[in-house]
């Protein structure tokens, strides 16, 4: 997919030479690319196309916020400790 996109860049620089219209469409075309064909900002700012590296960012922004989840649970547990014990009881029936 990479390789259409930029060949056909390519072709309309080369067309811009007589039209500058499209030169932009060139821009539009690798915006629009770079936005959406390569999965979006988590594959473009993990600086690889590859799927391992977009899986492994994935997985890392989950934990992160199950990390985050968990950290804000315990102090819950910890301010509240007779909230928790009565929603824990709820829970059990």
């Amino acid at each position: 997919m990479g390789t259409i996109v930029i060949s056909g860049t390519v072709v309309l620089v080369v067309l811009g030479f007589g039209n500058h219209t499209w030169w932009l469409v060139a821009v539009a075309l690798l915006f629009v690319y770079m936005q959406y064909g390569r999965g979006g900002a988590s594959a473009s700012s993990s600086g690889g196309s590859s799927g391992g590296s977009s899986g492994a960012g994935n997985y890392r922004a989950y934990r992160d916020r199950r990390d985050k989840q968990a950290k804000w649970d315990r102090r819950y547990r910890r301010e509240r400790p007779l909230e928790s014990r009565r929603q824990a009881h709820e829970g059990k029936q």
